[in-house]
């Protein structure tokens, strides 16, 4: 097994930060957990290219790259299982700027269907809610990360 290479946006809106809502088995045990949106990066094509393809496959939008945050290594045991993500993070805005006004979004990965929903960052670093990648929490913690 080989590091998976992937790419997640956060799309922002005042406070609030756009996340993936799962439910199942993590590394912090079972229960609720939430990611942003991205996916796995392709062979041959860039983080950025990935990230565009990925909103447009499983939530039917476009959006345009803000920034490039940073690169984060997540390296996590779910069971008896190691997995090992390298994740380039960028902040994202909807082209669509009437997307801000949904509450909800359907995301459709293959034949799994999930939703995902505006969660106050505070939720996120007071711990009330567990975000995946590892050390994507530590960073919504920079004053500088949501201006």
């Amino acid at each position: 097994m080989h590091p998976r290479a992937n790419t997640l946006g956060l799309v922002i809106k005042d406070n609030y930060i756009l996340l993936e809502e799962k439910e199942g088995r993590h590394s912090k045990g079972i229960g609720y957990y939430y990611r942003p949106i991205g996916g796995t990066i392709e062979l041959g094509e860039r983080s950025d290219e990935a990230l565009l393809r990925e909103f447009n496959e499983e939530m039917g939008v476009e959006v345009m790259i803000v920034r490039y945050i940073t690169c984060l290594e997540n390296i996590f045991r779910i069971d008896d299982h190691i997995g090992h993500e390298i994740t380039q993070i960028y902040e994202v805005d909807f082209k669509d700027k009437s997307l801000y006004e949904k509450e909800h979004f359907t995301v459709v990965e293959g034949d799994k269907v999930t939703y995902a929903k505006w969660v106050s960052k505070e939720e996120v670093v007071s711990g009330n809610k567990i975000l995946y990648p590892n050390g994507l929490t530590d960073l919504l913690r920079l004053p500088s990360l949501l201006v």
